[in-house]
């Protein structure tokens, strides 16, 4: 192979390397949902809240997050929409909470109830269980 072959051909190959290193499909976002969130309810008291959610990760597409499957008679007021960005944690472990969604609950019936607090980019959808105890005292 001549010099000016072997230079076209090297020329090549990092072109499409480039190319193919900087193609990153606009769907192509990898990020998790954290939530655990729990909480008690003192009966027979209605009760406002809200739930904390960290997307942790890199998406490129708008994260939508909610809570789905309320108790009967518990109104969302307020769910979050993260704009395309990253999250990340930090070397001890942490990150940013960055999705929050707020609630109202009706007086609710002594019981344990599960909710889902779901976030989803349009491609990606994830779902977190939220524990509702619903006691005579909460601590």
């Amino acid at each position: 192979m001549s010099h000016r072959a072997a230079k076209a051909a090297l020329g090549v190959t990092a072109g499409l390397a480039i190319a193919v290193a900087g193609s990153t499909p606009a769907s192509a976002s990898s990020w998790d949902l954290w939530g655990e969130n729990q909480i008690c309810i003192q009966h027979p008291h209605s009760y406002w809240t809200y739930f904390v959610a960290a997307i942790v990760g890199d998406w490129s597409s708008t994260v939508h997050i909610t809570v789905e499957d309320l108790p009967p008679g518990a109104v969302l007021t307020q769910a979050d929409a993260l704009p395309p960005g990253s999250n990340h944690t930090r070397p001890n472990g942490s990150t940013t909470l960055n999705g929050w969604v707020t609630v109202e609950f009706a007086p609710l019936p002594i019981g344990v109830y599960t909710a889902q607090m779901t976030a989803t980019d349009g491609t990606q959808t994830l779902s977190d269980p939220i524990t509702i105890r619903v006691k005579e005292r909460c601590p």
